[in-house]
């Protein structure tokens, strides 16, 4: 087969790129096709393929700006040829399933969400906005969102990320999605002797509204005990820690070898925002840790109750001070690091190629696999 695969933006190396390069494995000679594209802080996995850029990419700083031009991407998405293509693989989470392929090509798309700020999260979004964004966004979100749900008529088969991703396709675009979840690189991750755990709890990520860090540092300030924070961006970071209490420490955006190591010590993870899939539970659950997590979204998939962690169900300070009560009352800390680990290797790369391969040998000829 000749295959093309569509992703969104190349402009780092996140949870969706992450996925990007497992396809880039499984089809070597696969031709990349985005609206913006940066070299320089894209994987030697994925440079080195043929990575072709739609118009966004010309535009002036699109690097730095291509969520600006987001009412331009159907357009430039329509304008490619992709004429010779045997199949096609769309990897949405922003603009990318719109494509207009050949009458006899395959076009699978791998959903890691619906456009959250067109759909689900378009309050918090368009709340957490500056001043132009919020008056532009009631303005393009009608025409995007008419646009958004045509595109899907085009898809051939959908595959989603998670369970709630997959009802959110149903619940949007009136189409139905196979469940895949995405690749966790499991292997990365190992628990630590008992006697080396910390006494503090792990909140990571990126200081996004919609992961609730607020809620994280309310709870904490609440409890008093210690809380590790995570992530950045340094604006967002140096905003909050600005009027938290001592007990909750801010490490920014860390490496690797740091983050791994305070989800080997921590007591458990908190999670309280709600994900559509949610690769940080599964990488402390690799590493031996339990996860505290709101019980909507990823989470329903990745942590089982009582046994990997515990799942609250208020989206609040006082639903989360709750849960770790409840945790700290149940001795999960204390808990045989084994099981944690043998659950988290259900989302390995093994199980995603797995399922993506069963997905095309289900609905593609034979004699194209």
């Amino acid at each position: 087969m000749k295959v093309a695969i569509i992703h969104y933006w190349l402009v780092g190396m996140r949870g969706g790129e992450k996925v990007l390069e497992v396809f880039c494995r499984m089809f070597p000679d696969a031709d990349i096709y985005t609206h913006v594209y940066n070299p320089d802080t894209t994987s030697s996995t994925i440079n080195a393929h043929h990575i072709t850029q739609t118009a966004i990419g010309r535009l002036p700083w699109a690097r730095r700006l291509y969520q600006s031009y987001l009412p331009l991407m159907p357009g430039a998405l329509e304008s490619l040829d992709l004429t010779g293509y045997d199949l096609v693989i769309s990897s949405e989470a922003g603009p990318a399933k719109g494509v207009i392929v050949p009458p006899d090509a395959f076009h699978l798309c791998y959903v890691h969400s619906p456009m959250r700020y067109l759909w689900d999260q378009y309050t918090v979004y368009r709340n957490g906005a500056g001043r132009l964004t919020r008056l532009a966004m009631p303005l393009l979100a009608p025409r995007l969102r008419v646009w958004d749900v045509a595109s899907a008529a085009r898809v051939d088969h959908f595959v989603a990320n998670s369970t709630h991703v997959a009802n959110r396709v149903q619940k949007y675009w009136r189409r139905t999605a196979e469940v895949v979840h995405p690749p966790v690189d499991v292997r990365a991750f190992a628990p630590v002797d008992v006697a080396k755990r910390g006494d503090f709890y792990l909140w990571a990520g990126e200081l996004a509204p919609y992961k609730r860090p607020d809620i994280a540092i309310a709870a904490f300030r609440e409890l008093g005990l210690p809380l590790v924070i995570i992530g950045g961006p340094e604006k967002t970071r140096a905003r909050l820690a600005a009027s938290a209490p001592r007990n909750i420490t801010f490490l920014g955006k860390t490496d690797f070898r740091t983050l791994r190591s305070h989800m080997a010590h921590c007591k458990a993870l908190v999670f309280p925002g709600e994900e559509d899939f949610g690769i940080v539970p599964v990488e402390v659950m690799a590493s031996g840790r339990p996860v505290i997590a709101y019980g909507r979204g990823g989470a329903l998939d990745t942590v089982v109750q009582g046994e990997t962690g515990l799942l609250f169900q208020e989206q609040s300070a006082d639903g989360l001070i709750q849960a770790v009560c409840a945790f700290e009352a149940s001795g999960m800390a204390d808990a045989d690091p084994a099981p944690l680990v043998a659950h988290a290797a259900r989302f390995d790369e093994t199980a995603f190629r797995t399922g993506i391969q069963k997905n095309l040998g289900s609905v593609l000829p034979r004699d194209w696999l």
